[in-house]
């Protein structure tokens, strides 16, 4: 018997077949954690202005659910001042971001943004 410990060795092809492996059931662990926030900025037609309507699914609870869709020249804090009534503009701006799922502050004319409950 060999006295080195001698552990299980792959060839190229079982690498890759491991390494892919792996990286699927990542993205399968990504898609079942992910997939509901990654689809919670998906809805119907687009309007321009502000859009109030009744709220739908777990997260209405008899709340109305604002939006408004972003005209060529907004920005975020322009939305924010408009729409946050008293509260902090940099407050609004960041539950704007988290309500949306943004990455950050950068919004694009016809995009269509839900506005956080005051």
């Amino acid at each position: 018997m060999n006295g080195a410990g001698g552990g299980v060795r792959l060839t190229r092809r079982g690498r890759v077949v491991l390494i892919s492996f792996a990286a699927a059931l990542l993205l399968l662990l990504l898609w079942l954690t992910a997939g509901p926030w990654a689809r919670a900025g998906s809805g119907g037609p687009e309007r321009h202005g502000h859009d109030a309507g009744a709220g739908t699914g777990a997260g209405s609870r008899g709340h109305r659910v604002e939006h408004v869709v972003v005209e060529p020249g907004d920005t975020l804090w322009d939305i924010a001042v408009r729409t946050s009534g008293d509260a902090d503009p940099r407050v609004t701006v960041q539950r704007i971001i988290d309500a949306n799922g943004l990455s950050g502050p950068i919004v694009q004319p016809g995009q269509r943004l839900r506005l956080p409950a005051r």
